[in-house]
């Protein structure tokens, strides 16, 4: 490994090492009360390194959900090869999983914070998230497992906007339920919803 890819490697790893020392404190202090210098301190790095990754506090929220698609990844090495339906479920337990991590009161302040900044991108059609359902319902759809009439890629944008709802309905009960079992009995009753 050249200089250039240990740097890139250190730097991903000190960001993910700084959001996850946040979203601890968040959860165990509060948004208000937690400080960049609690954070710095909880993640073992210098306050230079936490304005290298972020400008402020608030970016920590904006920026939280940056590494999602980074731990789906990784949760999904050797999943890929599942057969779709299969492969949709693991990924659902996997975004459970990290949203769960989070916690409710940072996702609540991720949420309230893109609330107030509309203008920002909704979701990229390059993230992997929508790319490995657009391309679970891509297989389903060659194999005739979907009903006629919707593409891939409606239903991969549906699936996810399904996923934000159901992690709204969780922050909104405070987190007072686990967030997968309700997520996979949902899902399966809007499946078997449709069907004679």
């Amino acid at each position: 490994m050249n200089y250039q890819e240990v740097r890139k490697n250190r730097s991903t790893a000190t960001r993910r090492d700084i959001l996850e020392a946040a979203s601890k404190l968040i959860r165990e202090l509060g948004f208000e009360k937690m400080t960049i210098r609690d954070v710095c301190a909880e993640a073992g790095v210098t306050t230079g390194a936490f304005y290298h990754h972020f400008s402020s506090k608030d970016e920590l929220i904006s920026q939280g959900f940056s590494s999602l698609d980074d731990h789906l990844e990784k949760a999904m090495t050797g999943k890929m090869e599942l057969p779709p339906a299969q492969r949709l479920e693991a990924l659902a337990q996997a975004y459970a999983w990290y949203v769960e991590e989070l916690g409710w009161q940072t996702m609540s302040l991720y949420y309230q914070r893109r609330l107030t900044a509309p203008s920002s991108v909704v979701i990229s059609p390059d993230r992997f998230t929508l790319r490995t359902m657009e391309a679970c319902f891509q297989e389903l759809s060659q194999q005739g497992e979907l009903s006629p009439g919707y593409t891939p890629t409606q239903l991969s944008d549906l699936c996810f906007r399904l996923f934000r709802g159901e992690v709204i309905d969780w922050i909104l009960h405070e987190g007072g339920y686990p967030l997968l079992p309700k997520m996979i009995q949902d899902f399966n009753m809007l499946d078997t919803a449709f069907r004679p």
